[in-house]
C-alpha cells in the first residue's frame, strides 16, 4: 500500500484483530484484518542508557568487536538493532542474539571451570 499510514491498531485489548490505515493522499480509511502488528520505531537506536558505559558510534549504535558480539567491556555483549546499523531487522536481531548468547556462554565457561556448556559442538 503506497501513501498509507497506520491510523489505529484494532483489537479487544488482548489480541490484535486488524489495522485501520488511511491513504495520506486521498484520506480514505481502510480496515485490514491482522493478527499482529510490528512497529519499526526509526533509525536511531534506543541505546542512550548505555552511553556512559559502552562505546557507541556517531549515530548511537553500540560498537562491537568485528565478527563477534563483544563490546568494549569484558562480559558485555550486543546484538540486533542496538548494533546493526545496516539491516536493523528482526531476523538479524535473532541471529546476532544467538551469537551474543554463545559468546556469553563461552565467556562464563572461561571464567569458571565448573560452568557447564550445554553442548560440546561449539568451537
Amino acid at each position: 500500500l503506497f501513501n498509507t499510514e497506520t491510523d489505529e491498531v484494532l483489537g479487544d485489548g488482548q489480541v490484535v484483530t486488524g489495522v485501520r490505515v488511511f491513504n495520506n493522499k486521498t484520506n480514505e480509511k481502510q480496515d485490514i484484518p491482522a493478527t499482529g502488528f510490528f512497529v519499526a520505531i526509526g533509525h536511531k537506536p534506543n541505546t542512550d542508557i548505555f552511553k556512559d558505559y559502552l562505546k557507541l558510534d556517531a549515530t548511537g549504535y553500540i560498537v562491537n568487536e568485528p565478527g563477534t558480539s563483544k563490546t568494549n567491556i569484558e562480559g558485555v555483549f550486543v546484538s540486533g538493532d542496538a548494533a546493526d546499523h545496516v539491516y536493523r531487522q528482526a531476523v538479524t536481531a535473532a541471529g546476532t542474539g544467538c551469537m551474543a548468547a554463545l559468546d556469553a556462554e563461552r565467556y562464563l565457561a572461561a571464567k569458571d571451570a565448573n560452568f557447564e556448556v550445554a553442548t560440546s559442538t561449539y568451537n
